[in-house]
């Protein structure tokens, strides 16, 4: 092999790889905005930890569209995860600034991710905390931002994020904790799910501690100052 073979050989691999990433992410998002996405890397992860913990395999999701779920629902999502979600385009710079200030103090690290970011965590990337995956989670977010509504990143968002032990998405947890479809919500029992979004394996919606009680209690004072969400 001639002299600098080598590298330029390697630099035409990873023009390549980078042409398939870019390439395949556009696919996959352009899909997923007609494609209802049927599972996720989390919902394999837990599933996979309940058995080795000695429990049954268990993934409960129901898809609801959007116009079945109850717009306090929605509207609880936004008061308690990005009250500018409407508004933002994709990322609230303000929030993230405040997370990293109160994290340089703080043992207990928080999030400063938009719905849509989370939703893009959520589809299309694994579990875990990294640099490298907060990158991948910035370029997804940025493409559904792009090629999805915001009606469709809520849609998407309710319908994936994790609700309790095998629980996924909002139907489900409405029927588990309510024994109601999630298109009878009321501003309560809705803000009980939006309350135990950050931590679902640990909090109850059924059973909540003095502190969700209070946060809840937040969320349904966003709620009524936020009103009737224009999707």
């Amino acid at each position: 092999m001639i002299k600098g073979g080598v590298p330029r050989l390697l630099l035409r691999i990873i023009k390549l790889l980078f042409i398939v990433f870019v390439g395949g992410s556009i696919l996959a998002v352009l899909a997923f905005r007609f494609i209802n996405p049927p599972f996720t890397l989390l919902m394999i992860q837990r599933g996979f930890e309940r058995k080795a913990a000695g429990k049954e395999w268990k993934i409960d999701k129901q898809w609801v569209s959007f116009d079945e779920i109850a717009d306090p629902m929605k509207r609880a999502a936004v008061a308690a995860e990005d009250q500018t979600f409407l508004e933002n385009h994709g990322f609230d710079f303000r929030a993230i600034e405040k997370a990293i200030k109160k994290n340089e103090h703080s043992k207990k690290l928080i999030g400063g991710s938009t719905i849509s970011q989370q939703t893009a965590k959520n589809v299309f990337l694994w579990p875990g905390r990294s640099f490298v995956r907060k990158g991948f989670e910035a370029w997804f977010t940025l493409l559904m931002e792009i090629f999805w509504s915001k009606k469709r990143i809520m849609e998407v968002y309710l319908n994936v994020i994790e609700t309790g032990d095998g629980i996924y998405g909002v139907e489900a947890a409405a029927q588990e904790y309510f024994h109601i479809p999630a298109s009878q919500l009321n501003n309560q029992q809705a803000a009980a799910i939006a309350v135990i979004f950050p931590s679902p394996l640990k909090w109850s919606a059924t059973h909540p501690t003095r502190y969700l009680r209070h946060r809840q209690y937040l969320i349904m004072k966003n709620m009524r100052r936020l009103g009737p969400l224009e999707f």
